[in-house]
């Protein structure tokens, strides 16, 4: 049995149990979400944004209280906390102000007669979320998909149903009419269930290359589209000529924001050999000094893990690393308090073949490469099975974007952290997933491209 219960990993104390979905509560909300679905397509656009609207306001006013809520879920900073709630309420904002637009008839030029493109929802969509941006996931695959006219089941990570329950009084506050989102505590096996419903016609998942490799593969045996945003071994490259002090700084935030726990964390840091050792002298003072602690104290800059199995799982990858030869420049270890606290690490000469060379690292270790020259970083950068964001620093921007042509990726930055913005699409290639959320493009994935053709 699934256990829905709100963990602080801080303290690793259970705050709270929420029931299990019995099997009539499933098709209960199933059969709902598709009876809303006939009306909810057919409300003007205008009404549907204006839902979005109302969301995105309620994101504003309540901005401390659902910060609070996954600070205690997860362990997030309440200035990260903050912070993603705010960008939940410009996702909902953009798709507001954008929804006519994105999803107006669009006229083709025919040889003969006329034709249009009409976009049109598709039905009842299930999303399967993570707990590591509880509100943020949720938002940019709910968002444009309500504002399209689909309806919304969600099932949200097992250790967020706190979160969980905020949206759905948020949304409600906000006038969107029952049925059209829903949250199911659900187990594994009713997620599966619901995935071969007939009702359902597409699966959006955020989680890890297994999980998107089980639920892509009942999607393709049920017939049903999906977008899987999957796991990251973001590079970062330093080339010869950047700009040290803002590199560095990108590469802190980049790789220690929310604790590490992240798919777009630069998680390897590739750097030209003219500027390694300057490079990592200044990036190792930094993490050194990040204050780890409680994450609702001001001036706290990482808290705890999720849960004490990820504090395992990572101190288990750089335990890997060490005994194959890695060097720990600081961090590496646990400090001597209670909760999932893992110092700030840097690693140096992981080896290929290590658990920390192939795997993905959902925690506060950055792991440093140093390289002779830009067809090495390139080569290195591209060694890995996931393909999802990267960052290339280098005073030359052209040859900077060289760099970033080069890389087998679906996001580069360049000269800054890798961002998450409302209008940029997000999302990666290879192991990293299929499909792409925000922007015009989180609205193209689960319609239907009508013909209307007139001879």
């Amino acid at each position: 049995m699934t256990d829905y219960a709100v963990t602080d990993p801080t303290t690793g104390r259970v705050v709270r149990r929420f029931p299990t979905a019995t099997e009539a509560e499933v098709d209960a909300a199933v059969a709902g979400a598709a009876a809303s679905f006939r009306d909810w397509r057919r409300r003007p656009v205008a009404e549907r944004a204006r839902f979005l609207a109302a969301a995105a306001e309620l994101h504003r006013e309540r901005r401390d209280l659902l910060a609070a809520i996954i600070t205690r879920e997860m362990g997030k900073t309440t200035a990260e906390a903050l912070g993603e709630v705010d960008l939940c309420a410009d996702i909902h904002d953009y798709y507001a102000r954008n929804a006519a637009a994105f999803t107006a008839d669009r006229a083709l030029d025919v040889a003969e007669g006329s034709a249009i493109v009409r976009t049109e929802p598709i039905g009842v969509l299930l999303g399967i979320m993570p707990w590591n941006y509880p509100y943020y996931q949720v938002a940019r695959f709910a968002a444009p998909n309500i504002a399209l006219g689909n309806t919304v089941l969600l099932k949200h990570a097992p250790s967020c149903p706190e979160s969980a329950a905020a949206i759905v009084d948020l949304y409600a506050d906000a006038g969107l009419p029952k049925g059209v989102y829903t949250n199911l505590y659900a187990t594994e096996e009713q997620v599966a269930r619901i995935i071969e419903h007939p009702a359902v016609q597409g699966v959006s998942l955020t989680g890890s290359e297994r999980a998107g490799r089980a639920v892509g593969a009942l999607a393709g045996r049920a017939m049903k589209r999906t977008v899987l945003e999957l796991g990251g071994s973001d590079p970062f490259i330093v080339l010869a000529d950047a700009d040290l002090d803002r590199a560095v700084d990108a590469a802190v935030a980049g790789r220690m924001g929310n604790a590490g726990q992240a798919c777009t964390a630069a998680k390897r840091i590739i750097v030209l050999d003219e500027v390694h050792d300057a490079f990592v002298a200044a990036f190792v003072d930094r993490v050194a000094a990040l204050r780890v602690g409680d994450p609702a104290e001001e001036g706290t800059d990482l808290g705890p893990l999720s849960s004490e199995t990820a504090a395992r799982q990572v101190i288990g990858q750089v335990e890997d690393a060490v005994a194959h030869g890695a060097t720990v420049l600081t961090g590496g270890d646990r400090p001597d308090r209670d909760g999932a606290f893992v110092r700030p690490t840097v690693l140096t000469g992981v080896a290929p073949g290590t658990r920390a060379y192939r795997e993905e690292i959902f925690g506060p270790v950055a792991v440093v490469h140093r390289v002779g020259s830009v067809d090495e970083a390139v080569e290195l950068a591209n060694d890995t099975p996931y393909g999802l964001g990267s960052v290339v620093f280098g005073a030359d921007e052209k040859a900077a974007l060289a760099v970033a042509d080069r890389l087998d990726v679906g996001m580069v930055s360049v000269n800054a952290p890798s961002r998450t913005q409302a209008d940029l699409p997000f999302g990666g290639v290879k192991a990293s997933g299929i499909g792409r959320e925000l922007g015009e493009y989180g609205m193209a994935e689960f319609v239907n491209r009508k013909l209307l053709r007139v001879p």
